[in-house]
This record gives C-alpha cells, structure tokens and sequence, in this order.
C-alpha cells in the first residue's frame, strides 16, 4: 500500500499557507475579523479591501442552476498562483516556486506548464525558462482578474458548471494571503456571475493549528456581511441553502485541530442564527467510513461526518488505473454511497486526471499517467456507473501535482533539473473538453460508454 503521506495530492498540508510564508503551527496577528463586546464582528481591512469586500453589482448572466449541486460536475480552484509585480503587497513568485528566488531550473514547484497564449500580454510574467524554440516560457497570477475571468469564460465554452473556491484556513489572520484569497473570491464571483457559472467556497484546514476554528468562522462571518456572498445570484445552493465546505475531516496524519473543533464548525455553519443555515460538504479521507489507513481510527469522526449534508471523499492517489479505479467504485463508492443515502446525505465522489510532483517532491515524474484521458474517463464511467448525481473534479488549475485540467502545453520548457509532463500530444483543451463531456454524462445527456474519444469530448 502507497504511503499515506505519498498519495493524499493537492489539498492535504501542501497548501501550508497560500503565500508560502508561514509553516504548519505557526501563528499569526491581526486576525481576519473581531468580535466585540455587542456581538458585532468588525473586519480587519487591507489595501484594496474596500473594493472587493462588498456584495456584486456587475453584469449577470443566467446559467447554471446555482440552486442545486444536483447534476453538477465542479471543480476545485486553488487560485493561489501569484508573480512578482502582479499588483500584490508583496513582490515574489507564489505557489510557482520551492523557495524564495526566481522560476528557474531547479526552483520550479510544478509538473505541468499553463499554456498562457489566450492572455493578454500584460497577464503572462515571463521566467527564467525557455521553450525549446528559445521562447521565454511565460506563466500567469491568479491576482490578476482577468486571468480568472478568462478561466471562467473556458468553463463556460467547455460546459463546466463551476468551482470550489479553495480559501486556507491557515492564511485567514495574515494580511498578505487574506489579501489573495479575497481577491480570487471576488474575482470567481464576478467571472461566475458573468459567465453563467456558479461556485461556493471550500474553507481548506491543512496546516490550521489547533484552537483556530474561530478564524474560519470569523472569516465566514465577513464573507457573509461585507461581501453579501450567498445572497449572490451565482453563488451555489443546495436544498434551499448556501454551500460552505470544509475540508480536511479526519485525517490520519496527524493534524493539530481536532475532531471536536470541526463539529464546532459544522454545527456552527449549519445553526449559526446569523451566518448558518448552509448547506455543509465535508472533504473526507477515502477511507472515512471504515476508519483506517488514511482516515482516523476514532468512531467519532462518523458521528461528525453525519452531521454533513454533502461527504466528498478525497481520492487523489488512492488508485492509479482505470482496473484499480473499477475497483476502487466496487469496495468504497458504492458502500459509501449507501452509507449516505440510509442517512439522507448527499454523496460527491472525486474524480482526478492524473498525478505528478516531481518538482515539488523529488518523486517519480508523470506518476500516475493520464493514459490520454482515458483515467480521468474511467473514473466518469464508474461514478455514472454507481448513480452518481454529481462530481467533484480535482482540479482546475493545480499545476503543482500535475491534476489541472485547464489549458497546458505539450511543448514543455526545458530544463537540467526541473522536469515537465506534458498532455501526451493531447490540444491543450482537451481535459476541458473532458470535464464537460463527464458533465453531460452525469446529467444523462450522453450514453454510457466505458471509453471517451476525441470526436465524443468535442
């Protein structure tokens, strides 16, 4: 069995923090908000706070049904790629690189290259790295609203139905990520709304130190008051409530927040009578329900997890072909699932296309192949397979492990030490294609087929 360590993927204590300035455990002041002796909660501002920290009033365009995660395929958006001279406070490459320096051989922290030629000249930051035919090799920063506009315009010509904004739990009390993070948030909640999208945000524990609960639920707090964020027309419902998940449930690898703090959070997102009343989707290990390997062994995380209204279970690594991922559906989906339905919850398996970290890591390169889409494609056909409602695709844009589905290129930057995958002489587009065609056979809109070809992705 692969290590737990080795095989968790994007979300699990790799994100320790979105800027990569403070390690797990850490500490940090001001918060993000405060609670006064009245009960009111005052929000601690930043530069450019005031304008994105207050509801939408931009062009609306109709959709996606944001009143329901029913037939829906979403993705993951970690959002938290920055570059030097972006318009950030701070001036460094984010999330691009594995230590301070520049994005040169040796220094790069992701496996797959953005393929940037629909940006804009000014949204493209130019590396120290080249393109076999001498090109600068150009990368992009999630700061940057029009680059997220332009993700949200791909999901709509490619019929994705939207995101989970990734908000870390453990950069919410420091100025510089809280300042990213808001910026992606509104950023997504513009491109949603202008794109007929929908989204909701996915609050990721990894790294949080214990007793810090209330930093997300101060941060929800602010998210509720001053950017009026599920009163926004694209913002995602279900059952007649807002969205909020929390991610990082239960996890066997020694986490310092504990499971009575994050029934805490649950109950507080569901019964809170001023910032409650959603609808909660935990991210769980995929071994949750029977408490072993990569979940806790404590029988509490089950009663926690029942209080969910949505359970995602995280699959990244868990099986690395299209035989194990049948098998995968057979002894855990399917029973989860069943778990779920007994107890009136809803069921969101995650899908991924494959997996590298060689950069990041020092792992194997290109470690769990794509097999030309056809992974990803099992993975649809098991979850459609098993009466699967809805999908969670891990993810958007996580270059990082080598999961993004967006748009890369097969010409990769070259380099002596840093090594890049490619999409197997795939268009760039084509996982986006993918995605949607997965969309459209959740919905029952295409025939079940054990195999995705070019002309059905299209």
């Amino acid at each position: 069995m692969r290590s737990v360590a080795l095989t968790l993927g994007c979300l699990t204590g790799l994100c320790l923090f979105a800027t990569g300035m403070v390690s797990r455990g850490e500490t940090t002041s001001p918060a993000s908000a405060v609670i006064n002796p009245n009960n009111e909660v005052t929000p601690i501002s930043f530069p450019g706070c005031a304008n994105i920290c207050a509801p939408y009033h931009g062009p609306v365009v109709k959709g996606v049904d944001a009143s329901t995660l029913t037939g829906k395929v979403m993705c993951g958006y970690q959002g938290w790629f920055g570059a030097p001279e972006d318009g950030r406070s701070v001036n460094n490459w984010q999330h691009w690189t594995k230590s301070f320096g520049p994005l040169a051989d040796g220094n790069a922290k992701v496996d797959l290259w953005p393929d940037v030629s629909d940006l804009a000249p000014s949204q493209r930051f130019a590396t120290e790295f080249k393109f076999p035919d001498g090109r600068p090799a150009e990368v992009f920063s999630s700061f940057q609203k029009p680059t997220v506009l332009k993700h949200f315009q791909w999901m709509e010509e490619y019929g994705i139905d939207g995101v989970f904004v990734q908000r870390f739990a453990n950069g919410l009390t420091h100025p510089t990520s809280l300042e990213h993070c808001d910026n992606v948030l509104a950023s997504c909640r513009e491109g949603a709304n202008r794109h007929g999208r929908t989204y909701a945000v996915m609050y990721d524990l990894s790294g949080l130190p214990a007793g810090h609960m209330e930093d997300v639920m101060n941060d929800w707090r602010v998210l509720r008051r001053k950017m009026a964020i599920t009163d926004d027309p694209a913002y995602l419902h279900h059952h007649g409530k807002p969205v909020v998940s929390v991610w990082g449930i239960g996890f066997s690898d020694n986490r310092p927040y504990t499971l009575p703090e994050c029934r805490q959070l649950i109950e507080f997102f569901k019964h809170d009578p001023v910032a409650g009343r959603c609808t909660v989707m935990v991210g769980v290990p995929a071994h949750w329900r029977e408490l072993r390997a990569d979940a806790m062994s404590d029988p509490e995380l089950l009663k926690i997890v029942a209080l969910a209204d949505v359970i995602s279970p995280w699959t990244v690594g868990r099986y690395v072909n299209p035989l194990e991922a049948a098998n995968y559906a057979e002894t855990l989906l399917k029973p989860d699932q069943a778990w779920c339905h007994e107890r009136s919850i809803d069921f969101l398996p995650v899908v991924y296309p494959g997996f590298s970290w060689h950069n990041m890591k020092d792992g194997p390169s290109d470690q769990i192949p794509r097999l030309r889409g056809q992974f990803l494609w099992s993975q649809f056909y098991q979850a459609k397979r098993a009466s699967a409602s809805m999908v969670y695709v891990a993810m958007f844009d996580e270059v990082d492990e080598g999961t993004a589905i967006f748009k890369c290129v097969n010409d990769v930057p070259t380099g002596q030490i840093s090594k890049f995958v490619t999409f197997d002489g795939l268009p760039s587009d084509y996982y986006l294609k993918e995605v949607g065609a997965g969309a459209r056979l959740i919905r029952g809109e295409l025939p079940l087929n054990e195999k995705l070809t070019l002309r059905q992705a299209d």
